[in-house]
């Protein structure tokens, strides 16, 4: 690879973290709007609510700054930039085609596990320097959420690791068939549920939880320092919507995809996209206890028995 390509596809994949968390996230406006019948986010600037996602914008610049005196300054103002910036280390693995990805490294299904992690960490941190006992609760949570679901996401994914025989995302793609849509389907419903809490989303945000631990691990948390956590949570959806694509969706596979694959990789994560934030809108919040035993109790023996099975398919069609 040249230095202009390597220059081309880092500038690539910088403009894509920087507008498709912002297009996730205009879009989770609108679906929360039909579905729960809001009027705010359909009428800013006019046609559809087109100016919302600019409202939120300015207001957040508009808001001050504030560092908590009994917080640890260095680490309250890192917190939000290692809980970004860890997905924009995933994305740039993450193919849309088989030659359209900014580093097709040979484990990047391992370094997308890892680094996606690193911003439950960015949460983690933000909690305990913030010097607020609600804020710390929060963060304890998080950690907590972190160590379970870990385990079965990386379980899921070790399934389409083994169905592939590769640990390389473009590998995976380049394996995969329309059997998978089946054959996958457990280790895939694993990998968004786990997913989905990593990331404290609705229903497995009881880190967060506004109602009873104020806005748990981002209470102090005001003006762009808070937005760029907002904005961290969009782009976990990116990733972890494309990741399911490339691995249950098949990624660019489809008619015509030697011109328009990155398109389907693109359409398949938007609906994975629009499940997660449907998922917001129609289920409440589980309590603490109960993240944890759907966890252990659910998603775990799920990606097991889901590893078994992919072993044995392996070994007797492959």
């Amino acid at each position: 690879m040249s230095v202009g390509e390597a220059i081309l596809r880092a500038v690539l994949v910088l403009a894509g973290f920087l507008v498709l968390p912002l297009v996730v996230g205009q879009s989770e406006h609108k679906v929360m709007a039909h579905m729960q019948g809001r009027l705010g986010p359909m009428e800013a600037g006019g046609f559809h609510g087109w100016a919302q996602l600019v409202a939120d914008g300015v207001k957040f610049v508009q808001k001050e700054d504030i560092v908590p005196r009994a917080a640890d300054r260095k680490i309250f103002r890192i917190a939000p930039m290692l809980a970004i910036v860890s997905y924009l280390a995933a994305l740039a693995v993450i193919p849309l085609g088989p030659d359209l990805v900014g580093a097709d490294v040979p484990a990047s299904l391992v370094w997308v596990l890892a680094v996606g992690g690193i911003g439950t960490v960015g949460t983690l941190l933000a909690g305990w320097s913030s010097g607020n006992k609600y804020a710390l609760l929060g963060a304890m949570r998080a950690a907590a959420s972190l160590i379970s679901y870990e385990v079965a996401l990386i379980l899921a994914a070790a399934s389409f690791a083994i169905a592939a025989g590769s640990l390389s995302l473009v590998g995976i793609a380049h394996a995969w068939t329309p059997w998978w849509l089946i054959w996958q389907l457990p280790a895939a419903f694993v990998l968004l549920a786990a997913g989905t809490a990593e990331l404290q989303r609705v229903p497995f945000d009881a880190p967060v939880a506004d109602a009873e631990i104020v806005m748990g691990p981002y209470t102090e948390y005001t003006g762009l320092r808070f937005a760029l956590f907002l904005l961290a949570e969009y782009a976990g959806i990116v990733v972890l919507s494309l990741l399911i694509a490339v691995l249950w969706l098949g990624g660019w596979t489809g008619p015509f995809d030697a011109h328009i694959g990155w398109l389907w990789t693109v359409l398949k994560a938007a609906i994975i996209v629009f499940v997660i934030i449907w998922m917001r809108v129609s289920w409440p919040r589980v309590r603490v206890d109960q993240l944890q035993r759907f966890t252990w109790l659910v998603l775990v023996p799920i990606a097991l028995l889901q590893l078994l099975i992919t072993a044995a398919g392996v070994v007797l069609w492959q």
